[in-house]
């Protein structure tokens, strides 16, 4: 990784495809939304640029920071971004880059082998959507400079200075007319620019963050790194077997990197990545690396005798504790959409399959002890799952898992429409009540529940079955769950979460969240999942009545009715749960559409979501312990 040769990438690389007309009018079918996820993608869209010059061997250090006034900066050691003139735009490069979209060293100019920002939509588009951008690039002994406003050229490139060393810095402020959202959440950006740094052995990326009230730094090297990225997912797991398996595997212009280990959990983990992408919709590369696990199993199950005749483990009892990364790097992939979550080169199935094939049946071969524990966790899943299928095979006959047959307890909407109807899930009988009562009949169910549902961090699939409030719930919203989930009979679009404003609402909250990201994800993914916001406080001061919905608000709106009309009594009432409010003030507070207050539960990064799910819900306690007094200070409402 120390080439320092710069003549091998310079203008000539950089191929023109396009303009740039188009990111201003539509910046969310470049960035995917305009709200924070948008906004974070716009660091990750230069930082890839800097990581596509560590894959090509030019770059070791990636420091990125969040400066006082909230603008990011990305500073590398690679090449430097060319500064000689582009003979198509007759502009130097460096300008072309960030000003010409589909312009790159990525198009077969030579500039790339294997690059992340395939597209080369990266820094114009970043550009295109913020309000300044100022980019230094370093090479040939001298530093050059260029600035822009909103994609346009405002400042021509011209040198600052001389340096010895090479490398590209850029610092942009996003535009606050294109964004909803405009601070950056320093945690998002450590979960993906460690997830980078695993997928980038040897690789050094630095977060800092300057803000006042805010200065942190931290930095990510792994020297394993997928192994450590394994090793990192199951920290608060227990493997059951002591090695993570692990191969390498550079073929034909293909690379396979893979590593996985068996956790004693129920869910299975497999993260798939090209050329450094979170594919999270799969593609080609997953399908192959799944289709030689279940067959190494099964050929390895019958040859040491663990499976008689006949018997047979599923893709599913294969893969149930699984952790697993599967990254893949190839010359020119092809990806199903511009936001690039699932790789569709049918070449790649057949590598990934047969180099997971020999790797595997290897390693099983070889560590016999670990072989035998493996096996014996997927045929204890083959028999769990064979309980499952009769479990609900007699919910079926019995019609709860039918559409016909709904819940006792669901007072269903009249509303046929999935995109027009919702269904609260309340918790209580005395909620569930007032809830039915208050509710749009029309548009509005309401399922209620009884207690804290079951834990399905620690339990099998046949023993949440046998749940009534879980079958209740996935007879209710009639997509299945797991392998047989069906987003397309979802019969509510927006399923809300209306517990207790306290620690056992939020156990409830976070026990039906744990379900619903094991075992019906898409419901998450897809933005279906949302918790109600109750109020805290009602307060009357003679006709006039007040809600508020955090003890700062309440401080708030007490100190400005008593400055409006001192002489008055103030009653102010505090809920301590659902129940005590009547079906009026049920409605008029948390469920009419047009004053009600929601939170739209998302997964923005899986790897992160799985490491909260299984923290909170998990058997060790120490990391628990630490993440809640780590994240108390966040917490608004909190009883205790």
């Amino acid at each position: 990784m120390a080439k320092t040769k710069q003549d091998d990438y310079n203008a000539e690389q950089i191929q023109v495809l396009e303009g740039l007309e188009a990111v201003r009018k539509t910046p969310g079918m470049y960035i995917g939304t305009t709200g924070v996820q948008g906004l974070h993608h716009l660091v990750y869209e230069i930082v890839d640029n800097s990581v596509d010059e560590a894959l090509a061997g030019y770059c070791k250090n990636i420091k990125v920071t969040i400066r006082k006034d909230n603008s990011i900066q990305v500073e590398d050691d690679g090449r430097g971004m060319p500064v000689d003139e582009q003979k198509k735009m007759h502009k130097p490069a460096v300008e072309v880059i960030h000003t010409v979209l589909h312009a790159g060293g990525k198009f077969g100019g030579g500039g790339y082998k294997v690059s992340g920002g395939l597209h080369g939509v990266g820094a114009s588009v970043v550009n295109a959507l913020s309000e300044k951008m100022i980019v230094q690039t370093r090479r040939n002994g001298k530093i050059y400079e260029i600035s822009f406003e909103r994609g346009k050229t405002v400042e021509p490139l011209h040198e600052v200075g001389e340096s010895k060393k090479t490398g590209s810095t850029t610092q942009f402020w996003p535009d606050p007319t294109m964004f909803t959202e405009l601070e950056f959440d320093y945690d998002t950006l450590k979960h993906r620019l460690r997830e980078m740094a695993f997928l980038t052995k040897g690789i050094n990326i630095t977060l800092s963050d300057e803000r006042e009230g805010k200065k942190k730094k931290e930095s990510f090297h792994y020297e394993g790194g997928l192994k450590e990225f394994v090793k990192h997912i199951n920290e608060n797991k227990d493997p059951v077997h002591p090695d993570i398996i692990y191969y390498d595997v550079k073929e034909k212009g293909h690379e396979l990197e893979v590593a996985m280990q068996y956790t004693d959990r129920y869910s299975e983990l497999i993260f798939s990545y090209a050329n450094n992408i979170n594919t999270t919709e799969g593609g080609t590369h997953e399908v192959g690396f799944k289709s030689a696990l279940t067959r190494v199993f099964n050929d390895y199950g019958k040859k040491a005798k663990f499976l008689k005749e006949g018997d047979q483990l599923s893709g599913e009892d294969v893969r149930e504790g699984l952790t697993a990364i599967v990254s893949v790097k190839l010359e020119e992939p092809q990806f199903e959409s511009q936001t690039k979550i699932k790789l569709g080169n049918p070449e790649i199935r057949k590598f990934v399959d047969s180099v997971t094939s020999e790797y595997l049946m290897a390693f099983m071969e070889e560590n016999p002890d670990q072989a035998k524990i493996i096996m014996s966790k997927c045929m204890q899943a083959s028999r769990a799952r064979e309980a499952a299928r009769k479990a609900r095979e007699i919910t079926r006959r019995k019609g709860a898992l039918d559409t016909l047959s709904l819940p006792g307890k669901l007072a269903d909407c009249s509303e046929k429409d999935p995109e027009l109807s919702e269904i609260f899930l309340v918790e209580g009988d005395s909620a569930g009540g007032s809830a039915k009562q208050g509710r749009d009949r029309k548009r509005q169910a309401v399922l209620p529940l009884r207690g804290k549902i079951l834990n399905v961090e620690k339990a099998r699939q046949d023993r949440m079955l046998a749940s009534e409030e879980i079958k209740n719930m996935i007879t209710a919203f009639g997509c299945g769950i797991g392998d047989e989930f069906n987003i397309d009979k979802l019969r509510y679009h927006k399923i809300i979460i209306m517990t207790d404003a306290d620690v056992d609402g939020a156990h409830i909250r976070t026990l039906l969240l744990t379900f619903f990201y094991r075992y019906m994800t898409p419901l998450i993914e897809g933005g279906y999942v949302y918790a109600a916001q109750p109020p805290l406080f009602r307060d009357k001061q003679g006709n006039d009545i007040k809600y508020t919905y955090s003890d700062k608000e309440q401080d708030e709106t007490l100190a400005e009715m008593q400055k409006a009309n001192p002489k008055q009594k103030i009653e102010i009432q505090r809920y301590k749960g659902l129940g005590e409010m009547d079906f009026n003030q049920l409605w008029e507070t948390t469920m009419d559409y047009e004053k009600r207050t929601m939170i739209q539960i998302t997964v923005e990064d899986a790897t992160a979501a799985d490491e909260i799910f299984t923290t909170l819900m998990g058997d060790k306690v120490p990391p628990r312990k630490a993440f809640i007094e780590e994240n108390a200070r966040y917490v608004k409402n909190l009883d205790i």
